[in-house]
């Protein structure tokens, strides 16, 4: 172990020397030069003052070659340069300091090193995805936002695989008009580009951030054509078997009666005819009923919003459901489509008696909660399970035997083209509540 000789030890010491080397070079002096004590104290300083200072620069200079070093390496650090350390010979208290300094300077190496693992494995990612991402700033001044990165699905989605940074979007956008009418809209959403059996449907998704206090833009296009085409046939597939088997549900009865209809006719029997004809009559109801709902899901327009009252409206329920209402009625008017909503919640009341509730336990709230209505159907029934929570709202699906599996797709389909969404889920005590979040 290297002996240790503190700063303040080895500068006394050297204090002391310089003093003690005076004192003898005086006392010889004196010796020498008996009563002449001004010439004693000349020749001294003579003599100790060129020594003090060769002895004091020797000992200063390395410790300011030192600190000159600790100035560069901490402007290396500055600049992100971490491939500096120091080494100082002595066992002392600026070997600590520069013991502490290359440990610093080690802890910056690995953490430049673990973010320099982490850029590029984020790169890799990023520059491998097929999602074409795109990230835009505007500069002060500008006329146009300008591209400061791009990954390489969107080099060429866009710019036939060329470098877009540095580009302004406007230009880049210019042989894709379909691509800025869904910038323009603002928002995420779908638009599609080209025509006929060229037609691609993309995702647009945007985020906006502060990045170094100027604020950017992230853009993110996903093709989704052959996904959507597969999630069509899946759907045409499923509303095939649907259809199918509601008419053949209803065709195959028909088919019979018609016959049995025909035989008595034949045998002269006919006070059996009007009950037969009155079953086909009923299942000729049921079957269009079943198509005109198809119908009306896959024709829905877009909503015709007006100004109405909550009271008028919920009294226009009730004229046609049993339901309890629950708390107080917003006192500032629905801006609703009044005919799809009056659809959507009879759809959700009536799902509420057919699930084993008792009448009286089915309830509407209807509330105003900051910037949004909020309108809850509640019951107490059987409530759901989580794979029927799962596909509840998607269509065609249901869980009764003679349900068309339209009632809450419908419903859905209604409150997001008002701009709002529908939710469920179970509640304790049993039943279940079904919620409709709309924009105020």
């Amino acid at each position: 172990m290297k002996f240790r000789l503190s700063l303040v030890t080895r500068w006394s010491a050297l204090v002391g020397t310089l003093l003690a080397v005076g004192i003898i070079i005086a006392l010889a002096l004196d010796h020498l030069l008996p009563g002449r004590p001004l010439a004693v104290l000349g020749i001294c300083l003579l003599c100790v003052v060129p020594i003090s200072i060769i002895t004091l620069r020797s000992q200063v200079q390395p410790i300011l070659s030192l600190f000159r070093a600790l100035e560069g390496t901490v402007t290396s650090y500055r600049d992100g340069d971490f491939s500096f350390s120091l080494h100082w010979p002595q066992n002392d208290e600026l070997s600590d300091l520069i013991a502490a300094h290359n440990a610093l300077g080690e802890v910056l190496r690995e953490q430049r090193l673990d973010l320099v693992q982490r850029e590029l494995l984020l790169d890799t990612m990023v520059q491998n995805t097929p999602v074409a991402m795109l990230l835009v700033t505007e500069p002060p001044g500008a006329a146009d936002r300008v591209i400061v990165y791009a990954n390489v699905a969107a080099r060429q989605l866009l710019f036939e695989g060329h470098k877009l940074e540095g580009h302004g979007l406007r230009d880049v956008l210019q042989k894709t008009p379909a691509l800025v009418e869904a910038l323009a809209r603002g928002g995420d959403g779908l638009f599609t580009a080209g025509g006929g059996e060229e037609e691609e449907v993309y995702h647009l998704a945007r985020r906006n951030f502060s990045l170094n206090g100027r604020r950017h833009e992230l853009l993110l296009l996903r093709q989704l054509t052959a996904e959507l085409r597969r999630q069509e046939v899946q759907t045409w597939k499923k509303v095939i078997r649907v259809i199918s088997h509601e008419l053949n549900n209803s065709l195959a009865p028909l088919a019979s009666l018609a016959h049995s209809g025909t035989e008595l006719v034949r045998r002269g029997q006919t006070e059996r005819l009007p009950q037969i004809l009155q079953t086909i009559g009923e299942r000729t109801r049921h079957l269009e009923s079943f198509i005109l709902g198809y119908a009306r899901f896959a024709k829905l327009p877009a909503p015709r919003l007006e100004t109405i009252a909550w009271t008028d409206f919920v009294a226009g329920l009730a004229s046609q459901v049993a339901f309890r209402l629950g708390g107080e009625l917003p006192e500032t008017p629905a801006r609703i489509d009044r005919a799809q909503m009056e659809q959507a919640l009879l759809n959700l009341l009536k799902n509420a008696h057919e699930s084993g509730s008792r009448p009286e336990d089915v309830e509407l709230h209807v509330r105003r909660m900051q910037d949004v209505v909020r309108i809850d159907v509640f019951d107490r029934g059987t409530g759901m399970n989580d794979a029927v929570l799962t596909n509840a709202l998607v269509p065609f699906y249901s869980t009764k035997r003679s349900g068309t599996g339209l009632g809450l797709a419908l419903a859905r389909e209604i409150a997001e083209a008002h701009g709002g969404r529908i939710t469920l889920g179970n509640r304790e005590g049993g039943g279940l509540a079904v919620t409709l979040i709309l924009p105020a």
